[in-house]
């Protein structure tokens, strides 16, 4: 067909212990929004990294062509060459560097053999213009919201006139507002014939934004559909390979006495203590419950939870009991003592250390129980088994580099890590965000096996069905101030924005 632009035959590659793509074909057409989904580890990064040349040809058999010529990429470089831009979830800015110089970064414009900065700065206003970005091009990424960041991602693809945009999860961490700006500004590089391939977990925004739908499973291709023709049930059906008649399993909870309080809890910025991140909180977590907490980017939520996890001594102030007793924590470890853990947002950063084991990492917070002046192996490999098997961790095994496995694979790995503590209170902060359909409903079924055997959870969430869904009672939070409280399942999702929203 002459209005195919990209077309993948036979992709399979192959990784030590494991056929990451098998056989997998993609026909993507000019102009279209092009939907990729599939649980985590299905193959979607491993197939756009084939497609922009992380994965160079030779590195994978199969064939791919590009406006009906055959690709064979050395690197990202000639992908780019060609008019393909990938836009990855880990942003690839140079944060300490302004608007401009990123757009350019590479490709200076020049008069007399120097920068020609008023040229830059012109240019980058033109580019910034077409996606209705309204910002100082002299200003420095870092000082910009990671929304904003994603918008500077797309206007670089948009300065090199890219045939074809490729975005993994772009908006995993935008607000709604957001949001609805990107995907104007897709449908508008859409209408100017721009071709996108469009990856995201969030089932709801592939059906919406979405001409086509490919599914991956197993590293192989199920189906491509029209996606006006698919429902939000059939699409997870095809994801998992079987009906998940309710998305959130519900569990009765019982809330019991309370593990851990808060008062008049207040956390400064700096030693200055001129501003609050978070002013004045009180709150208990009950055992046998699950807590949300709701608010917008910024709210104070994360830096909440941190604060309670001894993540920002001598910056707080205020009264915290953990079961009645009063408790002071200087550093993280005398948190996981107590009974305190916390799952971070970051689970790349701050969760994993992505260059050892498996195994190694599942223990890592519980070494105690492994070590006796050298740490045993055999105990260790046993604590790992028994929470790749309940967890259902798909890794070739416990020896495997957590780095190799997939998203919701890592953060599987982080929860097993944190509940070999054996802990009272669970935080868990975004503990879904990039984690597809399935992986989230075992997570669930995870926390509400805690929740009954009488762990206190907090779930910090920006995802509020996911909130409605399994919490029992739900705070809003609203520049570092609780704001409200809702309890029971009767609550609306316009009710918690409006509370997160107020500034009353």
């Amino acid at each position: 067909m002459e209005n195919i632009l990209l077309e993948a035959r036979n992709i399979t590659k192959r990784f030590p212990g494991v056929v990451a793509l098998s056989n997998v074909s993609l026909s993507v057409v000019r102009g279209e929004i092009h939907g990729l989904c599939g649980e985590n580890g299905a193959g979607k990064s491993t197939l756009i990294k084939i497609l922009s040349g992380i994965y160079p040809h030779g590195t994978y058999e199969g064939t791919i062509l590009f406006q009906g010529k055959e690709f064979a990429p050395a690197g990202v470089r000639d992908a780019e060459n060609l008019g393909i831009s990938t836009i990855f979830q880990e942003l690839t800015l140079f944060r300490k560097l302004t608007v401009a110089e990123n757009l350019f970064v590479g490709n200076w414009p020049q008069r007399n053999g120097v920068v020609d900065w008023k040229t830059l700065q012109t240019e980058t206003k033109k580019v910034l213009t077409e996606i209705g970005l309204d910002i100082d091009p002299r200003i420095r990424v870092e000082d910009l919201g990671i929304g904003h960041q994603q918008l500077i991602e797309i206007s670089k693809a948009i300065r090199k006139k890219s045939q074809l945009l490729i975005l993994d999860e772009p908006t995993s961490a935008l607000s709604e507002n957001e949001i609805e700006t990107l995907f104007a500004i897709l449908r508008q590089m859409k209408q100017r014939g721009v071709t996108c391939i469009y990856i995201s977990h969030k089932l709801e925004e592939i059906l919406r934004i979405s001409d086509t739908i490919t599914v991956l499973r197993d590293g192989q291709c199920i189906a491509t559909k029209n996606a006006s023709t698919l429902s939000h049930a059939e699409l997870i059906y095809m994801m998992v390979g079987r009906e998940l008649k309710d998305i959130f399993p519900r569990v009765k909870q019982t809330r019991e006495e309370p593990v851990l309080q808060i008062e008049n809890w207040t956390v400064f910025q700096n030693s200055t203590r001129l501003r609050k991140l978070v002013d004045n909180v009180r709150l208990a977590v009950h055992r046998g419950e699950i807590l949300g907490m709701a608010g917008l980017m910024g709210a104070g939520r994360t830096e909440l939870a941190e604060s309670l996890f001894g993540l920002h001594q001598g910056l707080c102030s205020g009264v915290m009991k953990v079961e009645g007793r009063l408790v002071s924590f200087r550093r993280p470890s005398e948190a996981i003592r107590e009974g305190l853990t916390y799952l971070p947002e970051d689970r790349k950063r701050h969760g994993l250390v992505l260059q050892m084991k498996v195994s190694e990492n599942i223990t890592l917070a519980s070494l105690k129980l492994i070590f006796r002046l050298l740490i045993n192996r055999k105990t260790e490999e046993d604590s790992a088994a028994r929470s790749i098997e309940r967890f259902r961790i798909k890794t070739p095994g416990q020896r495997t580099i957590v780095n190799n496995l997939s998203g919701g694979n890592q953060q599987k790995v982080v929860i097993g890590k944190w509940l070999l503590t054996k802990p009272k209170v669970l935080i868990l902060d975004e503990v879904t965000r990039g984690v597809d359909v399935g992986a989230k409903y075992e997570i669930y079924k995870i926390i509400n096996e805690l929740v009954q055997n009488g762990v206190a959870v907090v779930m910090i969430s920006s995802e509020l069905p996911e909130l409605i869904g399994i919490c029992n009672r739900i705070v809003v939070m609203h520049e570092g101030r609780l704001k409200g409280e809702f309890v029971g399942d009767q609550v609306s999702q316009e009710q918690i924005m409006a509370c997160a929203m107020s500034r009353d």
